[in-house]
């Protein structure tokens, strides 16, 4: 299991956008547009590879000078439970202090809080809707 930073318009952002819209988009019914793709160029994008298949994947966006945002984190269906998504995580905290940053914070979909609580992430505010389905903030001082 490789992790490495992705870049930009490369072989691997277009697995990385492929996998995204496939675990993330396409069963709500969603597309990416092209200006939300374009402004990547400015995140971190990471992914976790077995020889040159994406396996798992996650970006962080720059909120300000000490925060983070956690962004379109996936991880292969037949693949979760494994442990993919907790190195991803543990691999954008340790980019995150890196770069000098000390926190992330993500908006969670309900039924992923359970994992990210178990990463040491805490819910913060209510319950709300965005992209027709249940999240919650979560965020972590690193």
């Amino acid at each position: 299991m490789a992790l490495k930073i992705i870049d930009h318009n490369s072989k691997q952002y277009k697995q990385m956008v492929d996998m995204r819209y496939n675990i993330l988009r396409k069963p709500l019914g969603l597309a990416f547009s092209l200006e939300e793709l374009e402004r990547e160029k400015e995140d971190i994008l990471i992914g976790c590879f077995e020889e040159d298949k994406l396996e798992g994947c996650c970006l962080l966006t720059k909120v300000d000078k000490n925060t983070l945002r956690l962004r379109q984190m996936a991880v292969l269906s037949g693949l979760q439970g494994k442990g993919i998504g907790r190195v991803l995580m543990i691999f954008a905290e340790n980019i995150a202090r890196d770069k000098g940053y000390h926190k992330i914070i993500m908006h969670a979909r309900k039924n992923s809080v359970g994992f990210y609580s178990k990463l040491g992430y805490s819910t913060v505010g209510n319950e709300f809707i965005e992209i027709t389905i249940p999240h919650i903030i979560m965020e972590k001082e690193l």
